[in-house]
Formats: C-alpha cells, sequence, structure tokens
C-alpha cells in the first residue's frame, strides 16, 4: 500500500492519509454528504457508541463526520427508535482511513467493472464511481430503507452508479463479469457466486475471519481460471457481519450430563480484539466460538462453545499460575482440541496475519500459512 504520508496542517483539513490516485475521489465526495442527521460516533477505545444530532449539534456532527472514527447509522435492522444506541449495530460508515486503505489494495485501473458488496450510506460507492465512472459500478445493499437512503445521497451529489437491493450472496450477475469484487460486510464464507462473477485475474477484497471471534481481516484473493481464489490476509479489521453469516450463539447443553474437570499447563494467548491467536485459531478450529470472563480477583475464565453438537470447555487462569483448572463437558472435546491448534501455533511462531491466507473452491475454503501449498 503506497499512501502519503499523513500531514498534520493540509488545507483540505483531511485527518487521513489517501492514496495519490484517490485524492481527487475524496475531495469531490466528503464522507459528511452521505450522512443522515443523526448518528452515532464510535469510540474504538471504549467500544461505545455517542449520539450525535445535527439538528441539535451541527458543529459536533460536521466534526464527528470529519474524523478518522467509524459512525454507527443504523442499528438492530432498523427496528431501532430514539436517540440512545441501541443493541445491535447493523449498518455504518466505516473509519475514513479504512476506506481509503482499502480502495488502495483494490488495486483499480481506469476502465475496471468493480461490483461492491454491502452500499451502506453510498459513499464508498461514490468513490468508486468518481474514479471509474458510474457506468462501471455495481453496489448492492440489503436493507431497502439503506439502499433507498443511499441512492438519494448518491444521486444528490450527482452520481448514479447501479445500485441494487439484493442478497449479496448472490452477487448481480448481470453486470458481470468484473474486473474487482470488493465486500464493505465481515465474511464467514466467502460466496462462490463472487468467484465466479469476477473474470480469471481479477480481485475479491473482503474482511473475513471465522465464528471463533468477532473480528476480521481483510483478505485479497485472486480468481484463477480453473475456479478457485487464493491471496493473503493483509491486516486486521473488523466490520459487521453479512446478514446471513452472522453467529447464532449455542444455547447452553441440557444438564445431566458429565462435567469432567482436569489440570492443564497449557496458558491461553491474548484473546483481544486484533491479537494474533483468535484468527489463527478460528482457521483451524472449526464450529467453534469463545467468550472471556474476567473475575474479580484477577483470573479469568476462557469459555470455548462447540456450534455443532451440545459441548463446551472453560479454563481459569490466573498471571503467573503454571497449571489451570479445566473442565469440559459434551462429546467434543474441545480443550483437547484447543491445545492442539496452540501447539501448531506456537512451533509455527506464533503466526500473525501477515502469514496467512485463504483460498476459496467450489466446497468451501481452507487456510494456509505462508504458502499456498501449505494448508493448515
Amino acid at each position: 500500500m503506497t499512501l502519503e504520508p499523513e500531514q498534520k496542517g493540509r488545507s483540505d483539513g483531511r485527518p487521513f492519509p489517501v492514496a495519490a490516485d484517490w485524492v481527487s475521489a475524496f475531495e469531490a465526495v466528503p464522507r459528511s454528504l452521505f450522512l443522515p442527521d443523526l448518528v452515532w460516533a464510535h469510540d474504538l477505545a471504549t467500544g461505545t457508541s455517542r449520539p450525535v444530532d445535527r439538528a441539535a449539534d451541527e458543529p459536533g456532527w460536521l466534526q464527528a463526520a470529519a474524523a478518522d472514527i467509524p459512525i454507527v447509522t443504523q442499528w438492530d435492522d432498523g427496528q431501532h427508535q430514539g436517540l440512545e444506541p441501541g443493541t445491535v449495530p447493523t449498518s455504518s460508515a466505516s473509519m475514513p482511513s479504512l476506506v481509503a486503505s482499502m480502495l488502495d489494495d483494490l488495486q483499480i485501473e481506469a476502465g475496471m467493472r468493480v461490483i461492491e458488496q454491502g452500499t451502506g450510506t453510498g459513499w464508498n460507492a461514490a468513490l468508486l464511481g468518481h474514479r471509474l465512472g458510474d457506468a462501471n459500478v455495481v453496489t448492492v445493499e440489503i436493507d431497502p430503507q439503506i439502499a433507498a437512503r443511499a441512492r438519494t445521497a448518491l444521486e444528490r451529489v450527482g452520481r448514479r452508479p447501479t445500485t441494487v437491493c439484493g442478497d449479496g450472496r448472490f452477487g448481480w450477475k448481470p453486470g458481470g463479469p468484473y474486473d474487482r469484487t470488493i465486500a464493505t460486510y465481515g465474511l464467514r464464507e466467502v460466496p462462490y457466486a463472487w468467484v465466479e462473477q469476477t473474470r480469471p485475474g481479477g480481485i475479491i477484497l473482503a474482511p473475513f475471519g471465522t465464528h471463533y471471534s468477532n473480528a476480521d481481516a481483510l483478505v485479497r484473493l485472486t480468481v484463477a481460471g480453473d475456479g478457485t481464489a487464493t491471496g493473503p490476509f493483509l491486516q486486521p479489521v473488523e466490520f459487521m457481519k453479512m446478514r446471513s453469516q452472522r453467529l447464532v450463539r449455542p444455547e447452553s447443553p441440557a444438564s445431566g450430563g458429565t462435567v469432567v474437570e482436569h489440570l492443564t499447563t497449557a496458558t491461553p494467548p491474548p484473546h483481544g480484539k486484533f491479537d494474533p491467536f483468535p484468527l489463527a485459531a478460528g482457521l483451524r478450529l472449526r464450529d467453534v466460538t469463545h467468550a472471556v470472563q474476567p473475575h474479580d480477583d484477577g483470573s479469568r475464565t476462557l469459555w470455548l462453545y462447540s456450534l455443532t453438537t451440545p459441548a463446551w470447555a472453560a479454563a481459569t487462569c490466573r498471571d503467573g499460575d503454571t497449571a489451570h483448572q479445566v473442565r469440559q463437558y459434551g462429546g467434543r472435546r474441545l480443550w483437547e482440541e484447543f491445545e492442539q491448534v496452540l501447539a501448531w501455533w506456537q512451533e509455527a511462531g506464533r503466526p500473525g496475519v501477515d502469514r496467512l491466507g485463504l483460498t476459496v473452491t467450489p466446497d468451501g475454503w481452507h487456510a494456509w500459512l505462508d504458502d499456498p501449498a501449505q494448508a493448515i
């Protein structure tokens, strides 16, 4: 990625770096033109969102719109009302710096056709339309209200890409084949229709992760003539998930089974949002999700839950301890699987995003370490 170095005193007031090829697009269509009057500015440090109402505080609204922060524009699939944040954010305007870096990672050239999965506010589609021409841009949005609002915002600034209200899982075949496919939501499976509708040599850029955690990593896949797509992960990110691929948390297993207890010397690595282990673990430990429970005494419990069968494991750890108590329930011995993944990760040199990659075939996906030939 070749970005301009950040300049604190630039006359355009832009607080984030933008690649040279994209500067004119960002100047022509600022994010503020695509935001509704009521938004929620998200604080990455605290994970909280605060309402900003343009009618009540236009200077604060303009400041939030120009800041390099995510802005939530919808809660609870549109069922939320009122000023206070809802339960689950379901549409947003991403951090401008991330938007800029993803567009640069897309490696587009004049004349290319691009399909965007996840229109959101319409800002990303406007940037693509400014660079490529509206006739070369298709954008797909599943939510009718969001799609209508984006279309209005795009027309207001003179941009008219093909805006489709539909399920992005199926792509949009009438506009293909595409040179580039870009997703603005997190995936747990790459829809194979995207591979089929992207020409050989074309690129699919998408946030991808597993249900092990809510975090994603940006992956850039190159489509091959044999119907596969493969490529490296680029950077850790976190996006709202494709609606059909959201995590459905398992119910607690029925009581009456046997809980097995034992000690382990395996200490779980950090499980923070952008720590390297959760992504790597999820690529190998399939159909498992986790939660970390802190305790008042400073210890913490790592919970593992199977998504396919009633089973769980829990390990309570305290810094400095050499052995930890483990409890397990169900027919799947999740802790033993976890220890195998941990041993693999440690023996491989504790790989992060920069050493991992993904290959997509008609049968699904597999991850790899360092080279596509080294499947995880």
